[in-house]
């Protein structure tokens, strides 16, 4: 069999050189699987033979998620690929706004044409004296990939580190240092840090997180740091934070033209993820999550749905997206009881609305005898989608 790929935007060849063997990229109007960075498919028409996209970074707002989920597809994302390359710019802001190197350097350009500027620069240079971070006290909001090892480094430049997450991941809590203070109640947090650096998802509840009573809280003259998204900070709360001086300084990868109107606002064109590295690792973890779904089914990193993994060593396999409703499993084993087919393993998981159920079976089936079991599968009420695919070893 062969898998067609269709690729939007400018994919790291180290991602797409992946796809070898049993794939073709950008060969066919009816693709299996879709690589992307930003491009949108919002617009888009999504064709039938469509089963599984796969983000190339860690934002999927360009991308219909109801859409798929309806339609059976698998939405992929590549949590961490780009972890480290934000991180090492988030630190580098955070010490380039201590020294005040930003107003600094636009100053310094302002004399590009005058005279005497080493002497003008001596004179001058006193109005730039900034700190030193060690010893000061940095606020991460979110442990995730990224919040996590800001919060780990910060330490080994000597800062005190204050950390808010209620929902941190099991697999996360087990990197994070233990000299990161945690606390519970995100007030705390904001009252005593001198530089905080936010880095949760986007969503419904958190559109606007940062908010009057947030920056009500926050200790005079702090530094805020926000390489996650812009709509997390209500921008009139920021706006009258600024002018009333409870913010110092707020640096953010997110501009807009509001943003360009307001005093001590350093705006970056957002360039968090930009760097080789990070564009060649989420190209590879984004065709990896790919390969591996077409190939056995599995699941890692879906954004619309659970993570499901299990060894493909039987023959064949059975793949089934489907509403998280009752008695859904139930149908399933019966129908393939009826047909005397005997089911070696299975593995059932739903996320919110969705399930997805991995049904291994001992039996080698003929094209005749898939074909009828897909269909069946797909007459049950809550099925969208049904692949059966076979193990090579078995071919």
């Amino acid at each position: 069999m062969t898998y067609q790929i269709q690729t939007y935007n400018k994919i790291a060849e180290a991602g797409t050189s992946l796809f070898r063997d049993s794939y073709e990229l950008n060969t066919a109007e009816e693709p299996d699987g879709i690589l992307l960075r930003s491009h949108s498919l919002h617009d888009q028409s999504l064709p039938p033979s469509l089963q599984a996209i796969a983000r190339a970074g860690a934002g999927t707002n360009n991308i219909p998620l109801h859409a798929c989920s309806e339609k059976g597809i698998v939405v992929f994302n590549t949590p961490g690929a780009n972890a480290n390359a934000v991180k090492e710019l988030v630190l580098s802001c955070l010490i380039a706004s201590a020294r005040n190197l930003f107003s600094a350097i636009r100053w310094t350009h302002t004399l590009e044409g005058t005279t005497n500027v080493a002497s003008q620069v001596e004179a001058n240079k006193k109005a730039f004296i900034g700190n030193e971070i060690r010893g000061k006290k940095l606020g991460v909001i979110g442990l995730g990939n990224i919040g996590s090892i800001v919060a780990n480094d910060a330490l080994a430049l000597d800062m005190d580190v204050v950390a808010y997450d209620p929902f941190v991941s099991v697999d996360v809590a087990w990197t994070i240092s233990r000299n990161v203070q945690r606390v519970h109640q995100l007030e705390e947090l904001l009252s005593t840090c001198d530089y905080i650096t936010i880095h949760v998802p986007l969503s419904q509840k958190t559109t606007g997180f940062i908010d009057k009573k947030a920056f009500r809280s926050m200790k005079k003259g702090m530094q805020f740091i926000n390489f996650a998204r812009g709509e997390l900070v209500d921008e009139q709360a920021l706006t009258h934070a600024l002018e009333d001086g409870t913010v110092g300084k707020y640096i953010t990868d997110f501009p807009n033209d509001h943003l360009f109107n307001l005093e001590n606002v350093v705006a970056i064109p957002h360039l968090g993820a930009s760097t080789t590295e990070s564009e060649e690792n989420c190209a590879i973890m984004a065709a990896q999550q790919l390969k591996v779904f077409l190939e056995t089914g599995n699941i890692r990193n879906s954004v619309n749905l659970p993570n499901v993994s299990l060894p493909l060593i039987s023959p064949g396999r059975l793949t089934i997206m489907h509403q998280n409703i009752p008695n859904m499993v139930g149908q399933f084993s019966t129908l393939l009881a009826e047909r005397e087919f005997n089911i070696a393993d299975m593995l059932n998981r739903s996320r919110g609305d969705w399930a997805y159920t991995l049904i291994d079976i001992d039996n080698k089936l003929t094209s005749d005898q898939a074909e009828d079991i897909l269909n069946r599968l797909q007459t049950i009420k809550g099925v969208v989608r049904a692949r059966h695919l076979v193990n090579g070893w078995h071919e």
